[in-house]
């Protein structure tokens, strides 16, 4: 008895299990909340489907994110700002290691006070006392020629009565030769000295000195270049350096980033096959990632006329990463909370009515 009715009752329980199962699994789950509600176009449907756009925008500075690196390589020797502190123009930023052109500054100084001093000398020619040295040797000269000269006569007298030898006629007449040929030069030197300095020569003493002098302003802009200054006003963003590394002028990464945020502006995204829907003129707004609720005005400042590829990518299925975009700048207006530069945040453009 047990054994006929053990098959069928195993056989109703089976049943029973399974039509709980499907019952069970056919029930509907509980709808599950989203912690954030994605943003949506406070314009309506008009705003994405039909007359306007919407994209992906980036906080920036109105100067732009500007990445500071260095004109020369070398080791930090100090850094002179901090992250949120606001510099002026021509404010320095960090220094570098000097030792090395401050010992050719000196080298350069040292040449050019050379220079200087030996065109100084040249301007002050005659000196004084070298005046009276050359007109003894010319007076001297005279005397000699006077000498030489009344000798000569005395040996061609005695030439006449053939009392002197040829050749001492000769040697008289040479030596009266040169004693007049040293009165000439003793002239020529007085003369010379008492004209001064030579002009071309001043002019190569003064070529001198500027070439000097331009070195040494080489090395002074060198030494200038190795403190790196703030070109605008505005506010450090982020530091990157420290002292004691090394500063390279090919690294990718900037050692300080500066902008002027008293202004931000919104760099916005707009896909290629949105731009004929895309109209400056619209009302535009903007929506922080995480709170939609915070929002923000937008007013439009400029277009960049040049589509480029997409670098910022949402996640969104239906993103392509060769897709193209139009960037459009427009300015904060209104912001309640708090912004920063490189936050990304949701932007909706209103399209404005066009008569047909």
């Amino acid at each position: 008895m047990v054994r006929k009715l053990g098959l069928p009752l195993m056989a109703v329980c089976m049943l029973g299990f399974a039509v709980y199962h499907v019952v069970l699994a056919q029930q509907t789950p509980p709808k599950i909340e989203v912690p954030v509600q994605p943003a949506r176009s406070p314009f309506g449907r008009d705003a994405v489907g039909g007359k306007g756009v919407a994209g992906a925008g980036l906080i920036e500075a109105q100067t732009q994110n500007i990445a500071i690196g260095t004109n020369l390589p070398g080791i930090v020797t100090e850094v002179l700002v901090e992250v949120r502190e606001e510099v002026e123009v021509n404010a320095p930023l960090f220094r570098l290691d000097d030792r090395a052109l401050k010992s050719e500054w000196q080298t350069r100084k040292a040449a050019l006070d050379s220079a200087t001093a030996q065109r100084d000398r040249l301007k002050k020619l005659p000196r004084p006392e070298e005046v009276p040295a050359v007109k003894a040797r010319l007076r001297e000269a005279e005397a000699n020629l006077v000498d030489q000269t009344d000798q000569l006569g005395r040996a061609r007298r005695m030439r006449t009565q053939r009392a002197i030898t040829e050749e001492e006629f000769v040697r008289r007449e040479q030596a009266s030769s040169i004693a007049r040929e040293q009165k000439l030069r003793a002239e020529a030197d007085l003369a010379l000295l008492e004209k001064g300095v030579w002009e071309p020569d001043l002019r190569i003493s003064e070529a001198a000195v500027s070439q000097a002098q331009a070195l040494l302003d080489q090395t002074k802009t060198e030494m200038e270049r190795l403190t790196v200054r703030a070109l605008v006003k505005g506010q450090v963003l982020q530091v990157n350096v420290r002292p004691g590394e090394f500063a390279n002028t090919a690294t990718t990464t900037p050692l300080i980033v500066l902008g002027n945020i008293s202004q931000l502006h919104v760099r916005v995204d707009i896909d290629e096959h949105d731009i004929p829907r895309f109209d400056k003129a619209g009302k535009g707004e903007g929506m922080l990632r995480g709170d939609p609720s915070q929002k923000f005005g937008l007013r439009f400042v400029r277009e960049e006329p040049y589509v480029i590829p997409k670098k910022s990518l949402t996640g969104d299925n239906t993103e392509r990463v060769d897709t193209r975009v139009l960037q459009v700048i427009y300015a904060v207006e209104g912001s309640k909370g708090p912004l920063y530069v490189g936050q990304q945040v949701d932007v909706f453009i209103h399209g404005a009515d066009k008569k047909k």
